[in-house]
């Protein structure tokens, strides 16, 4: 039995990682996995830093792996809105496809900081409830970690980049 593909998301905060998820989810009749709902349900009010972030979500990724492999395994596609911005993520998202097997696509969404900014604060005005953490400075904090996939880390990447 064929296994299902997985398809995950390289982008600065606000870069669209969370609308293109969705809307690949919905074409390829995709299983749509997203940290941030799983976060919130499990650890409500709990993330409020960086800090927070990392702890919750390391947390959360043992489980979040067993998970997808068992998806993936039956021949169904997983969309992870889970961010594979550093290399240590992506390592992660690695080891999840290569230890079944299974085939995967990494998108990029290359956006400019400025348009990043533009969707963070549309995002606080929809979503009044990530007032506290989507702001300038929490973007500025994480850009400091981003590192754009590189060839050599062996993902098959599509890039989607900002049209001018």
């Amino acid at each position: 039995m064929n296994k299902g593909v997985l398809t995950f998301f390289c982008g600065k905060m606000g870069a669209g990682k969370t609308t293109k998820a969705r809307e690949i989810a919905q074409k390829r009749n995709a299983v749509l996995l997203s940290e941030d709902e799983w976060l919130e349900s499990i650890y409500p009010n709990s993330i409020e830093s960086l800090e927070d972030y990392i702890k919750y979500s390391g947390r959360l990724k043992p489980q979040m792996k067993r998970l997808v492999q068992s998806i993936l395994a039956t021949g169904t596609d997983v969309v992870m809105d889970f961010p594979a911005n550093t290399v240590t993520q992506r390592e992660w998202f690695k080891g999840i496809f290569s230890e079944i097997q299974a085939r995967h696509e990494l998108i990029y969404l290359d956006q400019p900081n400025e348009i990043c900014l533009e969707q963070i604060a549309k995002r606080r005005i929809e979503q009044p409830e990530r007032a506290a953490t989507d702001t300038e400075e929490m973007f500025e904090l994480v850009t400091k970690y981003f590192v754009a996939p590189m060839p050599d880390e062996g993902f098959n990447t599509t890039v989607i980049a900002v049209n001018v």
